[in-house]
C-alpha cells in the first residue's frame, strides 16, 4: 500500500488518506467486502460492466474506490505509516462506501490473461467516528446511482456496523419472522426506515403515492441539505434507547409500531439527551400519556398512521417542552399543530 496524502473532511469530521494498493492485493482484501453481509448492494448484471472487464485487461486507470472505518484512533496527528498499519491490522473491518460494482469487476477478470495483476487500485480511506457521518458520505457519494436506493445503503450501514445483539435489542428480517417469530424482536425494516428517517431529519420518508424512483430523490435530498443538529445524537444512542426502554412490556409494544419507531427515532435526534435521561418507568408515563393524548382525536377525520408518525416525532422533538403536559394539555397541544 502507498499513501500520498492525509486530509480532513470537515463536513463529516473525518480523515481521509487518499492512497493506492495493488490489483493483486485489493483482490485478496477488498473483494471478500462485497459479500460482507446478506444486505450488501445486489450486484448488476455483468453487461453492465463488460466494457470495464476489458479496459482493466488492457491497463486503464480504474476509477478510485472509497472504503471506510469506523474508528477514532486515526486523527490529523496521525502519519502514513500509521494509516499503512491500520490498514494491514484491520482491513477486513472495513466497508465499501462507493465502488462495489468495479470491485467486482475487477475479481471477474482478475485470473485473466494479460492482467496486470501489479497495476494501481487508488483508495480513499475514510476514518470516522459516526456511523451517520459515513451514511452522509455514502449516499452523496453514490447520489443519483440507481441501482442502489438510500435504503439499501442504510441496510448496509447497519448490518455492517450495528451489533444489535451487542447493543441490547432482538432484529429480525421479515424471511426470519415468516420462519419463527421471537416476541421481543424489532423488525428489520422498520430500523432500516427508522434509519433513513433520522438522517432525514422528518418523519415522512415513505408516500406510496410518489412512484418509489421519485421517493427517493426526495428522501436523498432532505438527506443532503438536513440542518445539522449540535448534540451528540447519534442513531446508536436510539437503539440503545430501544434496548432500555423495551423492559417495559408497554414500551416495547409502542416502539414496535413502525410509525411510533419510526417519529421516536427522528424525535430523539433533537432532543438525544433528554431522552437518555428519562428511567424506563418514566418513558412508559409518557407514551401512555401520548396515547390518551392521540385517542381523543376522531379516527374517521385523520389519517392514523400518518398523524401519528408526525405527532409521535413532534412529541419526543420537544420533550423538554411537553414532558410536564398531561394528556389534555397536550391533546390541546396537538389541536394547535394539527388545526389547519
Amino acid at each position: 500500500m502507498n499513501i500520498y496524502d492525509i486530509d480532513s473532511d470537515k463536513v463529516i469530521n473525518a480523515i481521509v488518506a487518499s492512497g493506492s494498493i495493488t490489483y493483486k492485493e485489493a483482490i485478496e482484501k477488498l473483494v471478500p467486502l462485497i459479500s460482507k453481509t446478506e444486505f450488501q448492494r445486489k450486484l448488476q448484471d455483468k453487461k453492465f460492466y463488460e466494457k470495464l472487464e476489458r479496459d482493466i485487461v488492457d491497463g486503464c486507470i480504474m476509477p478510485s474506490i472509497t472504503i471506510a472505518f469506523v474508528d477514532k484512533s486515526i486523527n490529523t496527528s496521525s502519519k502514513k505509516e500509521d494509516i499503512i498499519k491500520f490498514f494491514e491490522k484491520n482491513y477486513s473491518k472495513s466497508f465499501v462506501l462507493d465502488g462495489i460494482q468495479r470491485l467486482n469487476t475487477l475479481s471477474r477478470v482478475s485470473e485473466s490473461k494479460g492482467i496486470d495483476l501489479e497495476k494501481k487500485l487508488y483508495l480513499n480511506i475514510v476514518y470516522s467516528d459516526s456511523v451517520d457521518k459515513l451514511l452522509y458520505r455514502m449516499i452523496t457519494l453514490n447520489n443519483g446511482q440507481k441501482p442502489m436506493t438510500p435504503r439499501h445503503q442504510v441496510e448496509v450501514m447497519m448490518a455492517n456496523v450495528f451489533d444489535f445483539k451487542e447493543l441490547g435489542i432482538e432484529v429480525q428480517t421479515e424471511k426470519e419472522r415468516a420462519v419463527k417469530i421471537k416476541m421481543n424482536s424489532f423488525n428489520k425494516s422498520d430500523l432500516v426506515q427508522a434509519y433513513l428517517a433520522y438522517m432525514a431529519n422528518s418523519p415522512m420518508v415513505d408516500n406510496k403515492k410518489i412512484i418509489q424512483e421519485k421517493m427517493d430523490e426526495l428522501i436523498v435530498n432532505k438527506i443532503v441539505s438536513a440542518e445539522k443538529v449540535e448534540n451528540d445524537s447519534t442513531f446508536e444512542s436510539v437503539i440503545k434507547s430501544l434496548a432500555k426502554f423495551q423492559k417495559s412490556p408497554i414500551s416495547l409494544k409502542w416502539l414496535k409500531q413502525a410509525n411510533n419507531l419510526v417519529g421516536f427515532a427522528v424525535g430523539m435526534k433533537t432532543s438525544s439527551a433528554d431522552i437518555k435521561n428519562l428511567t424506563v418507568e418514566q418513558f412508559e408515563n409518557a407514551i401512555k400519556i401520548f396515547d390518551q393524548a392521540f385517542s381523543d382525536f376522531n379516527p374517521s377525520k385523520i389519517k392514523l398512521g400518518k398523524l401519528r408518525r408526525e405527532l409521535s416525532y413532534d412529541y419526543f422533538k420537544n420533550y423538554d417542552k411537553l414532558r410536564d403536559f398531561d394528556s389534555l394539555e397536550l391533546l390541546e397541544y396537538f389541536s394547535e399543530l394539527t388545526n389547519d
